[in-house]
């Protein structure tokens, strides 16, 4: 789809007043309930599906179905990212008042670093058609270490800080509780960071290891930029209020880990395919109202096993100490 600089300064526009809204009325901080989670969930779902519908009546309709394929990729895609921001919230401790506004502060970080990788993936696939295969590859090699996470099964995860973190921390100093809203304080006479920043930076810097998989992902399913960028942007920014929303039923989606790894490794070999076909090779393409229909046909099983998997447990959990009993 052919995008001028206008349309682009609006949609960036455009989406800068909705964040700005988003700041506004969060602006302070409180604990998040269900509701007001739940609502602007789905405020961010409608708004998504309006942006999908504008593209089919003002654009056309292969650029909506790419959009609401990459829409719903990065948002499962994203689903996964919440565990660790779980971990990330434990292992700092933050206080529930305040865990909004780093998620909101965090996500805005993250969405800036996906606009740097969008803009870079674009001009290396303008320029070298052979990456899908590297992309394609590499989704294929993801789907495969989900699978091997998955039935790992390792219940003591722990939230491990990268060197950029703990060199920031290092080089600035970080005060030993948490001071409201404050980002920087003064301690024996320096300016250091208040953990809430480091949080903040921590959930921004993660991001970079999920665009490694979600960008070839939905690179995947268009090359348009503007689509690229727009689906990240959509679905990172519900991503706060679903946090909340799924609180702990996060727990519950134990096949979660299969489901993505089937959509990864399903977009890795349409890639492939795509690349192969761009080489001169007679293969079947995999085409967008396909794709679309089994990344949500994938994620629709996969919720509905967690739920009866997670329901199953719980029942031999609660009758385990009757038989003990017995």
């Amino acid at each position: 789809m052919d995008v001028s600089f206008t349309v682009w300064a609006l949609t960036i526009l455009g989406l800068s007043v909705l964040i700005g809204a988003d700041f506004f009325i969060g602006r302070k901080p409180h604990d998040v309930s269900l509701k007001e989670a739940g609502t602007w969930t789905v405020v961010w779902i409608v708004l998504a599906a309006l942006f999908g519908l504008g593209l089919l009546f003002f654009g056309n309709g292969q650029a909506s179905q790419e959009f609401f394929a990459g829409f719903v990729t990065e948002k499962s895609l994203s689903v996964d990212n919440l565990f660790v921001f779980v971990l990330i919230m434990a292992k700092f401790a933050v206080p529930s008042h305040l865990q909004q506004r780093v998620l909101l502060v965090g996500v805005l970080i993250a969405l800036v670093l996906r606009a740097v990788f969008i803009a870079a993936g674009a001009a290396i696939i303008s320029s070298f058609s052979w990456v899908f295969y590297l992309f394609g590859a590499f989704l294929i090699y993801t789907a495969w270490k989900l699978i091997q996470e998955a039935r790992a099964d390792e219940e003591d995860e722990a939230y491990e800080e990268n060197r950029l973190l703990k060199s920031v921390e290092k080089r600035f100093g970080v005060a030993d509780r948490y001071h409201g809203t404050k980002l920087f304080v003064r301690a024996n006479g320096k300016r250091v960071l208040t953990p809430l920043m480091v949080v903040m930076l921590a959930i921004g810097t993660t991001d970079i290891l999920f665009a490694l998989d979600s960008i070839p992902a939905i690179f995947g399913l268009t090359q348009d930029p503007y689509i690229v960028f727009t689906a990240n942007a959509f679905a990172l920014m519900g991503l706060r209020q679903l946090y909340f929303l799924l609180g702990g039923l996060l727990k519950k989606l134990v096949h979660l880990s299969y489901g993505l790894s089937v959509i990864l490794g399903f977009i890795g070999i349409k890639l492939v395919l795509h690349a192969l076909h761009e080489s001169g090779v007679h293969v079947p393409e995999i085409s967008t109202p396909v794709s679309l229909g089994v990344i949500c046909g994938v994620l629709v099983i996969t919720t509905i096993t967690s739920l009866i998997a997670s329901k199953k447990k719980a029942a031999e959990d609660e009758a385990a100490p009757e038989r003990v009993e017995a």
